[in-house]
């Protein structure tokens, strides 16, 4: 991980989503990017996918209210208790095709977040990616595909305050119906969002690629120390 005084440098002043000409080219990034992230070494079978997209939100799911955005500051750690995961959290760029760079395969353990983005709790929306397996084992992101909305997503930032997410929808993106916008696009202006995303559906061994993204929406909360 960068040190935090250059991370933050880096991205001061940048903590709302990219504009204009900018934008288009990071989306079409993103969408290269959900088409190509899906060919990662498959180990075991993923947890079980489905569309939740076309579910839509339970009707019985009352969630809260949203929290005013946060400054910016560099994510350090993701917490999701309700899955037992705490990561680290690295900064990643853009790779070769502009696309945002996931982690290492050797860090199945480790999230990584495009900090040529927005700051987690900043206003926009915080791209988060993960592994969902290695040849061997199942990924830091291996469970997320059954999360449901209510469930919170905890961020300890590099400024020592807790991003508190709440988890409004989760997403099976296919990969011939993947849409960027859809993907990573604001749901609400001015809200700080959060998305987390990992390979999803079915593997194909042919490809020998998932067939899917899954996408973890959610949005500003709470804030805590």
């Amino acid at each position: 991980m960068q040190d935090h005084d250059h991370v933050q440098r880096r991205f001061s002043g940048t903590g709302r989503l990219l504009t204009g000409m900018a934008w288009v080219v990071l989306l079409l990034g993103l969408w290269l990017w959900g088409r190509e992230v899906t060919e990662m070494r498959h180990g075991i079978s993923a947890p079980a996918t489905g569309d939740m997209a076309a579910a839509g939100r339970p009707p019985d799911i009352k969630l809260p209210p949203e929290h005013r955005p946060m400054g910016d500051a560099a994510p350090q750690r993701v917490d999701i208790p309700g899955l037992g995961i705490q990561a680290p959290v690295v900064a990643r760029g853009l790779d070769a095709r502009g696309a945002p760079d996931p982690p290492p395969y050797d860090q199945p353990d480790v999230v990584g977040w495009y900090s040529g983005g927005v700051a987690p709790g900043a206003p926009g929306t915080a791209l988060m990616v993960g592994h969902v397996d290695t040849d061997t084992r199942p990924a830091v992101f291996y469970k997320v595909s059954a999360m449901r909305p209510g469930q919170t997503i905890r961020v300890i930032r590099a400024d020592a305050k807790v991003a508190e997410f709440t988890v409004e929808s989760v997403q099976v993106l296919t990969r011939d119906r993947f849409d960027a916008h859809q993907a990573y696009g604001p749901r609400e202006s001015g809200r700080a969002e959060l998305r987390l995303v990992t390979c999803g559906g079915s593997f194909d061994r042919t490809t020998r690629s998932y067939t899917a993204n899954v996408v973890v929406s959610a949005y500003l909360t709470g804030t805590g120390l």
